[in-house]
């Protein structure tokens, strides 16, 4: 039998990148699985993957920066399948202005509400019937940057992602005891569409040096099927080299700033 054979999982963030990569995994290892995004499109090819595969896939328009929308997604899912069994924490976003100087409130305000709010609210929607159910798993995609931050990641990602890791803690503190398990995943760079909205986006050369979206995946899934006697609390990962971001910074430092 396959390690997470019948567990109904919502994975967000679904379409590309780390929740896609995620996704695939999650199928080919037996998971109900529940892709939930902004963008249909995406999350329609991978669903199909999953599904031409032998898996289950159903995909769930949401738009995470709306705590209502990502409350809704957790109570739909229970209400369709009867349970959540493994909640990913993946959908996310940065903001163009990098630095405390110049990145304006809305752009704040948004990274905020995806990554912390949005969390929070589908975290609150999938514990209680994770608790009557006897347990489940709670995945955050948090960063790097809330653990080293700078100008790369951005004051408020760096923020934000520090939020979220904090609430995965407070998380395992309050209900290991109820059978929940909550894991914090940490990665550095990594090649997926979220670097497109750097001030200065990578070139093809510094991708190539970085860790890829299936790297990450691996380890949400460790996290995933480790026996319920054992909870992952944060897995740290960064590309074995590091690279020349002196450009990259100095255009992070200018973003936003008066001409």
């Amino acid at each position: 039998m396959n390690s997470l054979e019948g567990q109904v999982s919502i994975i967000t963030g679904g379409g590309t990148g780390i929740g896609k990569e995620t996704a695939l995994i999650f199928g080919r290892e037996g998971a109900k699985i529940v892709l939930a995004g902004r963008r249909l499109g995406p999350l329609e090819e991978v669903a199909a993957q999953v599904n031409q595969a032998g898996g289950h896939a159903v995909i769930r328009a949401a738009d995470l920066e709306d705590g209502d929308a990502a409350a809704a997604l957790g109570e739909w899912t229970v209400a369709e399948y009867g349970r959540v069994d493994i909640l990913v924490n993946n959908a996310g976003h940065s903001s163009k202005g990098r630095s405390v100087r110049y990145v304006s409130e809305a752009e704040w305000q948004s990274v905020f509400k995806v990554n912390v709010e949005g969390v929070y609210r589908l975290t609150q929607a999938c514990v209680n019937p994770m608790i009557a159910q006897g347990g489940g798993v709670v995945i955050t995609v948090s960063s790097y940057a809330s653990i080293r931050p700078g100008l790369l990641g951005g004051a408020p990602y760096s923020a934000a992602k520090a939020a979220s890791h904090n609430f995965m803690h407070h998380t395992n503190a309050e209900l290991n005891a109820k059978g929940i398990r909550a894991s914090t995943i940490l990665p550095a760079e990594v090649d997926t569409p979220i670097l497109n909205n750097r001030p200065l986006p990578p070139s093809e050369d510094a991708r190539a040096a970085m860790m890829m979206p299936e790297d990450i995946a691996q380890a949400i899934y460790l996290c995933a099927a480790m026996p319920a006697r054992t909870v992952v609390e944060e897995i740290v990962l960064r590309p074995r080299q590091a690279r020349d971001v002196a450009k990259e910074l100095v255009a992070a430092a200018q973003a936003g700033s008066p001409k």
